[in-house]
Order: C-alpha cells, then structure tokens, then sequence
C-alpha cells in the first residue's frame, strides 16, 4: 500500500485493510517521517464517515489489541465528538453492540475493554436523561445476568471498569453546560444503585482482591462527583477496615481523600466527626510503618489524616466539644511533619504535611478576638513544638551523607528547606517576637556549650533566623543585637554553614543600617567569604544588600570593599551573574562618596577591563572574543546601574545619618558621564566590527540604557554624540536594542529644547529607516538581525 498520509485521503482510502496498514506503519516503521504521516493519515481515518464501518470490523476477535484498541477510540471519537450525526433510531442498536462487544472482551485486552466501556460511557452520557433514563441500573443489571458464556468474576470486573469511567468521561465530556447540569442530576440519583453493588462486592469474603481494588477505585471516581459524604459514609468505613491489605491500600486511601477532601462534605460534620477516631486508629499502623521503612504507608496515612484536617479544621475547630480528638489529629499531623529521617532520601512525606499548618493558622486567627485567645492558649504551644520539629527536618545530614546523595535529590531537599522557610515566616504570625527569643535563646546556649555540637544544629537555628528576618520587618526585636554579636563566634568550617552565615547577615541588612555600629563584627565576615568560590551566591548577594542598605555607613570601608572586590574580579573567582551582582553592589557603595573618591575608585576599577577592551577591540571577530567582550560590556553596565549620586534613598535614611544624604549634588559632570566619554570612541571601535552581532551591540546599548535610566538629565552631556551613534548604528544594521535605547532617549531628552535638535534628526532618521524597511518586506535585508 502506498504510504496512507502521502496523498490527501479520499473517502475510499479509508478501508478496514488501509487502517490496519497504516496501523502497522505506525507501530513498527522505523521512519519516523513515515510514522507521522501515518499519525495524520489515522486521526483523519477516525473521524471520517466511514469510521462506523471499519471500527466494527477492526474489533474482530482474530485482531491484534493494536488494531482492536483503533477500532474503540475510533467509536468513541465518533461518539463524543460527532453525537449530532447519529440518528435517535440508531441509539439502541449502538448501545446493543457496545454491551456485546464489553461483555467479549471482559476477558480479552484491558486497554480495549476500557476503550469500549468510555465509548459507552460517552453515548449513556449524551443520552441520559431522556433517551436513556436509569442507564446505570441497566448497566448494573445487564452485566449480573448470566450469559454469554462469560465467567462472574470477568463479568464483574467488566461492570466495575464501566462504573468507574463513566463519571471520569462526564469530567472531561463536551457536554454543553445546560445539558452538563441535567446529566450530573440525572448521575446522582444513579448512585442509588451503584452505592449497594460497591458495598455488596467490598463486603464479601470470597470477593478477590482484584475486584475489591477495582471496587474501591470506583467508588474514588463517583465521590468526585460530589455525591453526599453521609451517602458514601458507609462506603468510605469499609476503606479504612481495607486499609490493612496491602493489595487495597493504596486504591482505598485515593478512595478516602477523594471522598474527604469534595467541597460538599463540609456540610455533612457528624460523618467528619466520625472520620476522626478511624483516622486517630491508623496511628499503630502508621508507628509501624516508621519502624519498619514503609515509606508508602507512612505517605498514605500521613494523606488521609492531612486531607481530613486541611479541608475540615474550621469544623472541627468549631466542635468545642470534641477538641481533644481534632488536638489529637493535629498531633498525629505533627507526628509525619517529623517523621524519621531526611527528605527526600530516607522519607517523603512529611512535606505533604506543611499547607496543613498554614491552614490550621489561618482558620485560629480568623477567628474573633475574644474566640481567638482560646484558641491560641491551645495552639500556641503546637506551634513552638512544630518550629523544632521543622528546624530539626531542615538539618543537613552528615557530610559524608550528603556526598552520596545525587544532585537530584540534593536539589529536592534545598526546595524542601524553602517550603520549610516559608513556613517558619508564616508562624512568625501567630507567634511574633517570642520565636525570635526562642530563636535566639537555643543558638546562644548552642554557642556557649561547652559540649561539641553539630554543626548541622547551629546551621538549622540560623536558618530560621534567616527565614523570619528575609520577609518580616524585626527592625524592633531585642534579640538581633544578640545574634550579630555571636555570629562572629560560630566556628565555620562547612560551606552549607557558612552559606547560611552569609545569607542571614544579607537578610538583617536593613537592620544593620539602622545600627551601622555593628557593621564591623559582620563585614570582615562577608569580605573573607567573597574570596571562596564555594560561597559565591551566598557572599556576593549579601555584600550586596549591605552596599544597598547601608552605603551612607559604607566610607570608612569602601577602600577596603573595593579591593577585596578588585581582587576576586581579576583572579574571576565568581561566575558571570555573580560578577555583575559585585559590580551592581560596587556601585551602591561608590553613590555615597565624594566625587574626587568615585572618580579615583572608577578608576582603578575600570582601567584593568578597558585596556582588555582594547586589546579585544583590535582582534579578528572570533566566538572567544565575542564572549569576553560582552562580559566586560555588562560588567560596566552593571556598575552604571546603581551607581547614582543624586538619589536619596529615604526608606534607610534617618536623622543621625551624615549630611551626605541630604545634600545635593556636585556641579560638574557626573562621574558615570565622565567615564563614559573617556570610553565612547572605544565602544565606537568595537561596534565598527561587532555591528552585525545583536548579541554585541545589545550590551553596548544596555551600558547607555542602563545609565540614561539611572542619570536621567545628568546624561545631557552624552546626547548629542549618542543619538549620532545611535543614528548610524541604526541605518547600517537596524536592531531592536538600538530602537529600545532611542525610545529612552526620546522619553527623557524631547521636551528639552537645549537636545530637541540632535533628539528630532535621530528620531526622524529611525522612523525612516523603519518605514522602509516594511515597504521593502523581510525579503531585502539578508543582513543582520531585524528590529522586532
């Protein structure tokens, strides 16, 4: 046969004899040209006229399930997606053929039976509730009569599989929304008799444990459509007894959390309530599991007693009478966010366990004042006990565990921490300053010790520190004092330690501008960890925040940041992110100096990077030069972004601060101004040969962007050389980063007569160049990258 998907098919090529080609094509062509053409010749085959010919005849029992599970989705496509083109007259012989063929193959391929029973599925959906009223119980009552020479137990299975489709297919059917809320009606008075088939096959002791588990899935498919908790009430009793099976268990839990966790039960509390004490008798299996390394029971367990207070526990807070038992729910929850051993290698599941505490506080604290004190003399303490537990969870194992765990899981147990954080900083809600003192309290007896601690220990308690001061405002906390002064007492000999040092001192910088006092005991800290690479991300972004929070305190240590800076840049210790981070925070600290110390400091900075520029500059173009050069282009553009000597930065100011802040600045030329004119016929000499790079010339013109959106009017004196720049850039090679820049320069430069001239002739000049280039359409400029 001619490859199906070469030639536009036409009604005739869509034979049982073609399909089944173009079946085998598909499977077993090592073409994988040849199999997509087959792909699309078969998704037209399905849903074609003749479709209802060949899907019969391609079920036929001699088939291969290949060949049979085309001929089912083919029914089902047409079923679902071309309702309209069936007849009504047509309806019963349908579903005749589709019982007979379901009743075949209960015991032939599984992925065929299930294709047929969503295809029948698909028609009782799209004929209930008119033309096919009670279908369930017909289909109940049509699979329980003898017949057909098939056995009981296939027959069965065949009907569970049915029942168990048939709301998933109403789930993802494309009913119109009318008919969607008829037919779900039309489903939930049908429980009525699926409810006592379920209960009848889940309670017979000759039942197999295959149609139990079957049972049980069937029962997770029908809760989803909202069905009564009190009308499943006994159904989901009879999981927790299969819970013991290990066959059943996991099918049950899906069938418990599934039926727990719809919208509707809330307004079923005395079945919730009654939930409780079957969820507090799993505890024995649960400490069972623990001990025995079941890391799946703990999961499932830990799931269903998770599902049960997450969705319920406004209710069951509410029920002032039962508090004892939703206390000890909330224990057993305790008991999985600590369970044994580190996540992600040796458990995982007490991270299912964290939205729990979020929830349970939110609902404590939405409560009125007078409701809410109750409440927090009860919870309060949960929560301190659930701060240990979590620090305890976020310690790092042993440093010789931790070198055999795959960078996998490495990276799994660092996000881990993170939920861990974020959670800490939710607490911090409901338990305000005492945490810190809590806090602050175990790391200064951990530190005083005399005993050898962990290292892992002291990490975890920063951590939490780190957590709670990253987000939450602890400007007022008597504590902080505290914790500056014994940081420098924590002997650092592991770099997740000292990582976590750098990045708690990054989240207290705020702090440390409103006590530039203690800048000495924490700066020499970060400055001696900017020389590892190892503490790369944690010191560079620290030394960061500092420059930005605390520049006004920063003079008496520039000189000192400057060279520690200047040194791991030359011996590029850090990566390329890294670097423009230190230049970002170089810049900062450089705003708060005289003008003579930025200039001085600019360059000895810059000097080392320009005269690489130059040597770069005269080379042939290569992709190794191309790489240093757009580095050291960003690390100019970095520094010119936050270096900006008339901003005040009010949100760090206060009324000690020296008069730097306040006063306005130098007349003269701004320093970014000054470089950037020692520099510019450099640049100019590196566009000249880079100008059909966009990678190049967009890091030229993010060093002008950068500095125009920092300087604003101080730029002036740049305008009129950089629109004639920009101009001749432009009309050479047009570029999108070009036109990025003279948007800028219009924005702030047009209103102003003094520039309107130079401003007006390179606006006019872009918008010509732009214009014929649409005339001319994509087709003229083979050259260079186009404006986008």
């Amino acid at each position: 046969m001619d490859t199906p998907g070469r030639t536009t098919p036409t009604a005739l090529d869509f034979t049982v004899e073609n399909v089944e080609k173009a079946l085998h094509q598909l499977y077993y062509d090592p073409n994988i040209e040849n199999k997509n053409l087959a792909q699309k010749w078969l998704m037209q085959a399905q849903v074609s006229p003749q479709a209802w010919q060949f899907c019969w005849a391609l079920l036929s029992p001699e088939k291969v399930p290949e060949i049979q599970y085309f001929g089912a989705s083919a029914l089902h496509t047409k079923i679902s997606r071309y309702w309209s083109d069936i007849p009504s007259d047509q309806y019963e012989s349908l579903k005749t053929q589709l019982f007979s063929q379901i009743a075949c193959f209960s015991t032939g391929s599984k992925m065929v039976l299930t294709r047929l029973c969503v295809a029948l599925a698909s028609l009782a959906l799209n004929t209930m509730p008119d033309a096919w009223p009670g279908a369930v119980a017909e289909m109940v009552r049509v699979f329980q009569e003898e017949g057909g020479g098939v056995d009981g137990r296939a027959r069965c299975l065949a009907l569970l599989e049915l029942l168990t489709v048939l709301p998933e297919e109403f789930q993802t059917s494309r009913l119109p929304q009318y008919k969607k809320g008829q037919v779900r009606g039309a489903l939930g008075r049908e429980w009525g008799s699926v409810c006592p088939l379920l209960q009848q096959l889940l309670r017979r002791t000759d039942s197999p444990g295959a149609v139990k588990a079957r049972v049980l899935r069937c029962l997770s498919s029908w809760v989803l459509l909202d069905v009564p908790l009190n009308e499943s009430e006994d159904l989901v009793h009879d999981c927790f007894s299969a819970l013991p099976d290990p066959e059943l268990f996991d099918p049950a839990v899906d069938a418990i959390v599934n039926a727990v966790s719809q919208p509707d039960s809330q307004r079923y509390v005395n079945t919730l309530l009654k939930l409780v004490p079957q969820v507090l008798a799993l505890q024995d299996q649960l400490r069972e599991a623990v001990q025995s390394g079941d890391m799946e029971t703990c999961h499932g367990i830990c799931r269903i007693a998770v599902t049960l207070g997450e969705n319920h526990s406004r209710i069951l807070l509410e029920q002032v009478d039962h508090w004892q038992s939703f206390l000890a729910l909330v224990n057993m929850i305790m008991f999985c966010t600590g369970i044994p051993g580190h996540y992600p290698v040796n458990e995982t599941t007490s991270s299912l366990t964290l939205t729990f505490w979020y929830t349970l506080q939110d609902e404590i604290m939405s409560f009125e004042s007078e409701k809410q004190v109750i409440y927090l003399q009860v919870y309060r303490p949960v929560y301190f006990q659930l701060v240990d537990v979590l620090l305890h969870k976020a310690q790092f194992p042993s440093d010789h565990e931790y070198e055999s765990w795959s960078s996998d899981e490495k990276e799994q147990f660092r996000i881990y921490r993170v939920d861990i954080s974020d959670t800490l900083m939710y607490v911090y809600e409901m338990l305000g300053a005492e945490l810190l003192s809590n806090l602050y309290d175990k790391l200064g007896r951990l530190l005083t010790n005399e005993q050898p601690t962990s290292w892992q220990h002291t990490e975890a308690l920063l951590y939490g520190f780190q957590s709670i001061a990253e987000t939450i405002d602890v400007n007022y906390s008597d504590v902080i004092p505290g914790l500056i002064g014994l940081i420098p007492r924590i002997t650092i000999n592991n770099v997740q330690l000292a990582d976590t040092v750098m990045f708690t001192i990054g989240a207290l910088a705020e702090w440390l501008a409103d006590h530039p006092v203690m800048l000495s005991s924490v700066l020499p800290l970060v400055l001696q960890a900017l020389g590892n690479p190892d503490l790369s991300v944690s010191s560079v972004s620290t030394l960061k925040k500092i420059c930005r929070e605390c520049k006004y305190d920063l003079p008496p240590y520039a000189s000192n940041i400057v060279a520690v800076s200047q040194e791991v840049l030359i011996k590029q210790i850090h990566k390329t992110s890294q670097c423009m981070w230190l230049m970002q925070a170089l810049g900062f600290l450089l705003s708060a100096l005289p003008v003579e110390e930025i200039l001085r400091n600019l360059h000895s900075l810059i000097t080392p990077y320009i005269q690489q520029l130059e040597k770069l500059a005269d080379e042939t173009p290569n992709p190794s030069n191309k790489l240093a050069i757009i580095h050291i282009l960003g690390l100019l553009s970095n520094l010119f972004t936050t270096l900006d000597i008339s901003k005040q930065d009010d949100e760090s100011a206060d009324v000690s601060a020296p008069p730097v802040k306040t006063t306005p600045p130098p007349p003269g030329p701004n320093p970014v101004v000054v470089v950037l004119q020692q520099v510019f016929a450099l640049i100019q000499s590196v566009l000249s040969k880079w100008l059909n790079d966009s990678q190049v010339v967009e890091a030229v013109c993010a060093i002008f962007e950068k500095s125009v959106k920092t300087l604003l009017h101080d730029f002036a004196p740049m305008v009129s050389q950089l629109s004639d720049m920009l101009g001749q850039m432009y009309s050479t090679i047009p570029q999108s980063s070009a036109l990025d820049l003279t948007r800028q320069m219009v924005h702030i430069f047009a209103s102003e007569t003094d520039h309107f001239p130079p401003i007006k002739a390179l606006f006019e000049l872009v918008t010509t160049v732009t214009l014929s280039i649409f005339q001319q359409g994509r087709r003229s400029r083979g050259h260079g990258p186009k404006c986008s």
